[in-house]
């Protein structure tokens, strides 16, 4: 199977990607950028998306970055994220670009962007995520 095939048939199986009506807008090798809309649903008391949906692309975009590293049958559990709210998501969208820093046998170090855009197409970065992916299905001595 492809790695492309292989990132999308895991992320179909995810309830909460779907409950927010995320999608996948690339697969490369080490990288990988999602996308959800900034609904009503999906905000807090000020009208910006709620950190949790920040949070959630962003840790979904870099585990889905460090399991393009890995082999056919491999999956990935995040072991810690921090994030760095730096602006409200205030616009149409937000944009996760998650990717591998540095990959390894039994962790990966992963971090994402989430940008939200605006109508016009402009966009502004509103958080950064560093984080450790633990392989599982994989090898280990």
């Amino acid at each position: 199977m492809s790695m492309d095939s292989r990132i999308r048939e895991s992320f179909d199986k995810q309830g909460l990607m779907a409950t927010l009506g995320a999608r996948i807008e690339s697969v490369q090798k080490g990288c990988v950028t999602l996308s959800a809309p900034i609904r009503a649903e999906v905000s807090q008391q000020h009208g910006f998306a709620h950190a949790g949906v920040t949070f959630a692309l962003g840790d979904s975009a870099a585990g889905y970055s460090a399991l393009t590293t890995m082999p056919d049958g491999a999956e990935v559990l995040t072991a810690e994220m921090k994030i760095n709210l730096l602006a409200p998501a205030d616009g149409e969208r937000l944009i996760a670009c998650g990717e591998v820093m540095k990959p390894g046998r039994r962790l990966v170090v992963t971090r994402a962007t989430v940008e939200t855009e605006y109508a016009d197409g402009s966009r502004k970065l509103v958080a950064i995520l560093q984080g450790t992916m633990v392989p599982l299905g994989t090898e280990t001595p």
